[in-house]
């Protein structure tokens, strides 16, 4: 058994990452699709109050709350397959949750690029890094996601992969990890 965790800022690569895995046969659990489905639970636009209602659900139970309701998932996933992802970890807390969880078949990877190539980025999928109308700009994200605790458990990965090159060179990379971690 097997769970590789990806964390990294905004933009970084993180989805993408998590694509190539699913391509490698790699059920991906992502934390964003545990905060969009509270979202409509408590009947909010998923779009425009991700962060709002992450940051609430963190309120309301604890910095581990998303984290505590992916495990489940990531459990249901490992009873197909011997390795699962987990994409989109934004905490310390939540990566010792999942290190309490699995022990040592966790493997936290970050993935690293900086604030201009990952700005570039989100621009080219149609998501403005200086703020939309009614979006939150790059900056404020990077804020709200260091608040949860995001620079201490990218201190926390056991491996890290660097994406400031072209996209299929960052797949090469992520496929020869996954091969690696998973073999």
């Amino acid at each position: 058994m097997t769970v590789i965790g990806f964390v990294g800022l905004p933009g970084s690569g993180k989805s993408e990452a998590a694509a190539v895995a699913r391509e490698e046969g790699l059920p991906v659990i992502a934390m964003g699709d545990v905060i969009r489905a509270a979202c409509r639970e408590r009947g909010r636009d998923p779009a425009t109050d991700h962060g709002a209602v992450a940051t609430a659900l963190r309120e309301e139970d604890g910095p581990a709350a998303i984290a505590d309701r992916t495990i489940p998932r990531l459990r249901d996933a490992l009873n197909r397959s011997d390795a699962a992802v987990v994409e989109g970890i934004r905490s310390d807390v939540e990566v010792e949750r999942f290190e309490d969880a699995f022990g040592d078949a966790f493997v936290l990877v970050r993935i690293d690029a900086p604030q201009d190539l990952r700005a570039e980025r989100l621009d080219d999928r149609g998501r403005d890094a200086t703020a939309d109308a009614g979006g939150e700009s790059l900056a404020d994200r990077d804020a709200r996601e260091r608040s949860f605790g995001m620079d201490a458990a990218m201190a926390m990965a056991d491996r890290a992969i660097d994406n400031t090159s072209d996209l299929e060179t960052f797949r090469e990379r992520v496929r020869e990890l996954v091969a690696e971690i998973d073999p």
